[in-house]
């Protein structure tokens, strides 16, 4: 599978003066700008050119050019069988949470050949909803705030989608809070946590925490992690590992995008593979990662 990266800007708006450019965010897609600027940096993007298309007094829209657009991934071939967990390690820029994006749907990407396949459906043409109801669930690295919306609704809503996709009634209330209360406990958050609202004022331990609750309250077919360990003390990384745990089973899959083996010590992964350069250039189990603990990633370039 090759994956070609496209719309990477779409909104520009002003911080300092409205008479002359100083300063801009750029806002990509859920994306958090250094994040984005950095993948496209990691994959060789060089001389994006921006054009002012229309403004009104705050914000500029934009038309965006490129030289050429970078191959990310290169000829993946991934097999992820019910029951199994596979881990993905690589250096920074090597694909990693690219491939992530394209398995969840995210239209920043672009497939120029190759399928990916969920329980023998084809869902390469599938939007990132229609993904999500199909049973694909993606563990954000940076999850985004909501302002407004609380846990609870948002938790609400999205099982109720799922049910009613299959063919189920919305869920009881009652239940809900039942089930809700119950994975809090797990995650050894209070009850209070489905007040607030997504994401906002979290601290980094909470976002991490949230994603884990939104993964045992869908129950999905594929969870994929991507990085959620980073940024989370020992014991925060813990509780999320349990959570986890919590979570896999016969009838599921789980696929962890990760640079330590902390996380791993909790999580004891059935496959593993090293990615560099947007190809997978080696599979083992964990002594490849004890490996790459004690010796890098170059070796593997040889």
């Amino acid at each position: 599978m090759l994956f070609r990266s496209k719309d990477f800007f779409e909104i520009i708006k002003i911080l300092k003066n409205e008479a002359g450019i100083k300063k801009v965010v750029i806002t990509t897609n859920g994306y958090h700008l250094d994040q984005k600027a950095k993948m496209l940096i990691d994959s060789g993007l060089n001389g994006i050119n921006i054009s002012i298309d229309s403004l009104d007094r705050n914000t500029f829209k934009t038309v965006t050019s490129h030289d050429r657009l970078p191959e990310i991934l290169k000829g993946i071939n991934l097999e992820i069988p019910e029951g199994e967990v596979h881990v993905i390690m690589g250096r920074n820029g090597s694909g990693k949470s690219t491939l992530a994006n394209v398995i969840a749907g995210n239209e920043a990407f672009e497939i120029s050949s190759g399928s990916i396949h969920l329980n023998n459906v084809d869902i390469t043409e599938m939007s990132i909803e229609n993904r999500s109801l199909q049973g694909i669930f993606l563990c954000f690295q940076y999850p985004v705030s909501i302002p407004g919306v609380s846990m609870a609704y948002f938790l609400q809503q999205a099982i109720n989608a799922h049910r009613k996709n299959q063919g189920l009634d919305d869920i009881d209330a009652v239940e809900f809070l039942k089930n809700s209360k119950e994975i809090l406990g797990e995650l050894q958050l209070d009850n209070s946590f489905l007040k607030r609202s997504v994401n906002e004022g979290f601290s980094g331990g909470e976002k991490k925490k949230s994603e884990i609750l939104q993964l045992l309250t869908l129950n999905p077919k594929l969870a994929v992690l991507d990085e959620t360990d980073s940024g989370l003390d020992v014991e925060a990384l813990r509780i999320v590992a349990s959570g986890v745990n919590k979570f896999r089973n016969k009838e599921n899959s789980v696929l962890i995008i990760t640079h330590y083996q902390r996380l791993l010590d909790y999580i004891k992964p059935d496959v593993v593979h090293i990615m560099i350069d947007g190809k997978i250039i080696k599979t083992g189990d964990m002594e490849l990662v004890k490996e790459i603990e004690e010796k890098g990633y170059s070796w593997l370039e040889k």
